[in-house]
């Protein structure tokens, strides 16, 4: 891990370790507007599943667990392995799905053992100071490591450059959406799919890794 990696990622855990401290396990402690918009950020990560209802499933940055708790209800039989670096968050997701079955958690930024999928939600948006050159070599990084980590699939979504310049906020990453789409397609081939046409001011990007 470089330096400048290990200085964002002690930044993030900052930063949600005191949403989570303040909020609890809501998704306010997520830094999410509300779960209704929680919601739909998990039904666009979850369509890179296809046709599968069973399998296993690693969430980095799973925050308090709220997709495994999500995914549970939408009886979706997955092993989830939630990732994160904030002791805080993993605190608060142990006891968030403690009624959940086949749920584990790992202080790190990538699951220990192979699974089948990986997904991110929210993990790039707050980029706090950094120049726009050291925060895409961070969020390469990192999806890098999660296609390392799958099997069949990753998912992750970002923010939007179209966002409304009103609602927009200097701490937070809006990249081009053609940019990320168009680096996915040179790194993993052309089995990504780039959603821009749900009702929130992001795009999820969906890969599919060694079909059969």
């Amino acid at each position: 891990m470089t330096e400048g990696k290990t200085d964002i990622l002690g930044r993030v855990a900052g930063y949600y370790s005191d949403k989570v401290e303040t909020f609890g396990s809501t998704p306010k402690g997520a830094d999410w507007r509300d779960e209704a918009s929680q919601q739909k950020r998990f039904d666009q990560l979850l369509l890179v599943l296809g046709t599968d209802t069973t399998g296993s499933l690693s969430e980095i940055g799973c925050g308090y667990g709220a997709l495994a708790v999500y995914m549970h209800q939408k009886n979706l039989d997955f092993g989830y392995v939630g990732c994160d670096i904030s002791a805080s968050m993993l605190e608060a997701a142990a006891e968030h799905c403690r009624s959940v079955d086949k749920v584990s958690f790992e202080q790190t930024t990538k699951p220990s053992h192979p699974v089948d999928y990986v997904v991110a939600s929210g993990i790039f948006n707050v980029r706090f100071d950094y120049d726009e050159k050291v925060w895409l070599q961070y969020v390469w990084d990192i999806v890098s490591s999660m296609a390392a980590s799958a099997r069949k699939g990753i998912a992750f979504n970002c923010l939007t450059a179209h966002s409304d310049a009103d609602h927009m906020r200097s701490n937070l990453w809006y990249p081009d959406p053609g940019h990320v789409l168009n680096h996915c397609l040179r790194q993993f081939g052309r089995k990504v799919s780039l959603a821009h046409d749900y009702d929130l001011f992001e795009f999820t990007v969906r890969i599919r890794l060694h079909d059969e």
